[in-house]
């Protein structure tokens, strides 16, 4: 299913597609579900086709122009969340909203804000709604900018030129090309992407609760 769709982005919407898709995926709500980091990677291996749908151009340009696509994508997902912040904060509390949760995130953003906004673009979903998040705690405009560009120069550079440069050392050693095998290559990134923080979440250390606590029973 992978290969169809990212055939029919390649063949029917070319760059001008890829270039929403990852604006979509990395700003808006309802983009969480789309596949940015194997479309970034199949734009690697279509990059002659990439160019030829864009007039020609050099790919270093189509890694330009999609880096510009992701830092606006994210700049809509901050812009979103520092618009909405106000009205959360505001709002009554129910059951599934927790005003002490803002807060959490708030100190966690003033903590790890700056990681997060960078590391947020190789992991799928997160990477959606981390800008949405750093607008409503009203992380520093500035620093999320800084932060923002800085991940997606990093995100799209190495998985484009990851793309580009496997497929050519793959084509040239063995005779056979990546396009018909982007299916198993998602799944890898994917696997690669998220299992370390599902290790932290789920496997890492707990802290240590320690049970030889002494209770002074001479209480007067």
């Amino acid at each position: 299913m992978l290969n169809n769709l990212i055939d029919w982005v390649i063949e029917n919407g070319g760059l001008y597609v890829m270039l929403f898709i990852i604006f979509a995926e990395t700003g808006l709500l309802l983009g969480f579900f789309l596949p940015g980091d194997s479309l970034l990677f199949a734009a690697g291996i279509y990059a002659n086709k990439l160019s030829a749908s864009f007039y020609n151009v050099h790919y270093s340009v189509i890694i330009l122009l999609i880096i510009i696509a992701s830092v606006l994508g994210n700049m809509a997902g901050y812009w979103f969340g520092n618009k909405t912040g106000p009205l959360l904060y505001e709002r009554k509390e129910t059951f599934l909203f927790r005003r002490k949760h803002l807060m959490r995130a708030h100190d966690f953003y003033e903590k790890y804000g700056k990681a997060t906004v960078f590391l947020a673009k190789f992991l799928p979903i997160i990477r959606t709604f981390a800008p949405i998040v750093a607008g409503i705690v009203k992380m520093p405009k500035a620093t999320f900018t800084f932060y923002n560009i800085l991940g997606s120069i990093v995100w799209v550079t190495s998985m484009v030129l990851g793309g580009h440069f496997l497929e050519s050392w793959v084509l040239n050693k063995y005779g056979f090309s990546l396009k018909e095998h982007i299916d198993i290559i998602a799944i890898i990134i994917i696997l690669v992407t998220t299992l370390p923080v599902l290790f932290k979440l789920f496997l890492g250390k707990k802290p240590v609760v320690d049970t030889n606590i002494k209770v002074d029973t001479n209480v007067k």
